[in-house]
């Protein structure tokens, strides 16, 4: 167990030696076509608690549960498709006058409780509450039903049977449980299941609601920052998440780049926060394009509960829950674009939402860049590594190698100059194993799935 310990701790590296741990190609998801469907575009990947179940959503309301194969060292990181099914599908607004996409913004699995599933899958906004289950026996001897399904007539019966249940191929089945309607203006851009796992919050561009899992018909409001006159709108909420241990605790970020940590206790309306966490604008990198970079795009509090992390368009923070005053720690994702954000604006990169992860024992962060690049900073040994989600790299068990960008000045052998990155080729999108060194990494339609090497 030690050793299995140490190795998820060290989860950081390339092709460096030391005790690095190499990351190795395992598996790619989704068609190879060059011209891709806007359906089949991924737009969240999240892990279950157990790691033993991935979960894809996409821009056409499916989602796809893919199922660990093996437990196997050198076979830990193949998954296989569990079940598939249409989560949401496109409605139309009559009162607005709007179309209410399909695109699943968001998935959050809940903790196993029995042999069932459950997640909560939503688009802009419905939330949906689903059962994932399994089937492997089917009742058969019914007295008053044909075994086509048709009802006898029951003066035709004379004896009495004891149905029995047989064998059958395993079915899962997805089936809608609860479905959370008609409470959000705005576009819900998060989801989040409560400690307690009774409740789970969910956020839109304004306002925060709280849930009870059995309860559809009412949420109650507990953050809003809409104005009076909407001309005044200065910021809108652009993620949010519950403590992963204190039931009464959560935060919510903002376009101005705040997070805002409130306490339920409080109060029963959290408008006023208990802790801003903000950081001092640096008065030299001052631009055009500051409140549009500092906008954060996602907050994940650590599996321990003490750090909380966030991404804006540059940079990772790290901030501990006692010190308000600054991140403990700032990771460059991309600096180098920084020369380029006026054509960035131009072709609206500037206002991709990048999301972040940790690891297991939260000692890793990971997150994603364009040109299929995905950046990973190991917070003991402050190294960093960037690393490239390609299907020339999609050999069985390959070696990623570290990827360098060049930003200015000569340019060696292996590195890649800015200007010819492809800025339609972004990760915006990965998920860490709980519990192992996996990672699930989404491109455009792709989903690849990563592993530690074992020697």
């Amino acid at each position: 167990m030690a050793g299995e310990r140490e190795r998820r701790g060290r989860a950081f590296g390339g092709a460096g030696g030391g005790n690095d741990i190499q990351w190795c190609f395992s598996q790619v998801k989704g068609a190879v076509e060059d011209d891709v469907s806007e359906a089949d575009i991924i737009s969240t990947v999240e892990f279950n608690h157990s790691g033993e179940l991935l979960a894809t959503g996409d821009k056409g309301g499916r989602v796809v549960i893919f199922q660990q194969e093996s437990k196997s060292p050198y076979h830990r990181g193949e998954y296989s498709v569990y079940s598939t099914f249409q989560s949401h599908e496109p409605e139309f607004d009559y009162l607005k006058s709007l179309e209410i996409e399909e695109k699943i913004n968001k998935i959050r699995w809940l903790p196993q409780k029995n042999a069932a599933q459950f997640l909560l899958s939503t688009n802009d906004k419905t939330i949906k509450l689903w059962k994932i289950s399994e089937r492997d026996k089917r009742p058969e001897g019914y007295n008053l039903k044909e075994e086509n399904g048709r009802y006898r007539d029951p003066t035709t019966v004379t004896t009495l049977r004891v149905p029995v249940f047989r064998p059958m191929d395993l079915m899962v089945e997805a089936s809608p449980r609860r479905i959370f309607a008609n409470a959000h203006t705005y576009h819900i851009n998060s989801i989040s299941v409560n400690s307690d796992y009774e409740t789970y919050l969910s956020a839109d561009d304004l306002r925060v609601n709280l849930w009870h899992l059995e309860i559809t018909d009412r949420s109650f409001n507990i953050v809003d920052i809409k104005p009076a006159n909407m001309e005044e709108l200065t910021e809108v909420i652009t993620a949010a998440e519950f403590h992963p241990h204190h039931c009464n605790t959560f935060v919510y970020s903002s376009s101005k780049g705040t997070i805002r940590l409130c306490d339920m206790r409080e109060s029963a309306l959290c408008d006023r926060h208990s802790k801003l966490f903000e950081e001092p604008e640096d008065p030299s990198n001052r631009s055009f394009f500051s409140e549009i970079i500092s906008s954060i795009s996602d907050v994940k509090f650590s599996h321990n509960g003490r750090y909380m992390m966030t991404r804006d368009y540059l940079s990772v923070k790290i901030w501990d829950l006692n010190m308000e005053s600054r991140p403990v720690e700032t990771y460059q994702v991309h600096e180098y674009l920084r020369s380029k954000l006026c054509s960035l604006y131009e072709n609206d990169c500037i206002f991709d939402k990048f999301e972040c992860c940790w690891n297991g024992p939260d000692n890793v962060v990971m997150t994603g860049s364009y040109n299929n690049f995905f950046r990973m900073f190991d917070r003991n040994t402050k190294r960093d590594i960037t690393l490239e989600a390609s299907r020339e790299n999609s050999k069985p068990r390959m070696v990623l190698k570290p990827r360098k960008v060049c930003a200015s000045g000569k340019r060696k052998k292996d590195e890649i100059t800015v200007d010819s990155l492809d800025f339609n080729k972004k990760i915006l999108h990965t998920a860490w194993h709980p519990k192992e060194n996996i990672i699930a990494v989404a491109t455009t339609n792709n989903l690849y799935i990563f592993q530690d090497r074992v020697n």
